[in-house]
């Protein structure tokens, strides 16, 4: 699996990881690749795919989804949401012309914007 397409940056884990249940050196498998699991998440999110066809390399996919309903059942994602928006980083909050689009008739193309006097003036 080619690590470096992950989602889940280095910088982004250390804002996420507090957030979770348990601790790596917690006995037994409370956290155990609590980061392979988000990121598992993470790319069933992206391409709309079932859990049946979660690569292998994220773990047996029934394992993952059985995660995914404890987690979502005990409130984990509502409250890595909270967490996470607390601290916006912004980093996809960018708007400008290359993104966003006007109506043609909304720019003063041919025909352009006619003014047309109010009553108020035309009256006066």
């Amino acid at each position: 699996m080619n690590e470096h397409r992950f989602v889940v940056s280095d910088v982004l884990w250390q804002r996420l990881e507090p957030h979770l249940s348990g601790k790596v050196s917690d006995a037994g498998v409370t956290a155990k690749n609590n980061r392979l699991f988000l990121e598992a998440v993470f790319w069933r999110v992206r391409t709309g795919s079932p859990w049946r066809d979660l690569p292998p390399a994220f773990g047996h996919w029934n394992s993952q989804f059985r995660r995914f309903r404890r987690w979502a059942r005990s409130g984990v994602f509502e409250s890595l949401f909270k967490a996470m928006s607390e601290d916006p980083d912004l980093e996809y909050a960018l708007i400008d012309g290359t993104i966003v689009q006007v109506h043609q008739k909304a720019t003063g193309a041919k025909g352009g914007l006619e003014l047309k006097p109010s009553d108020a003036r035309a009256a006066g």
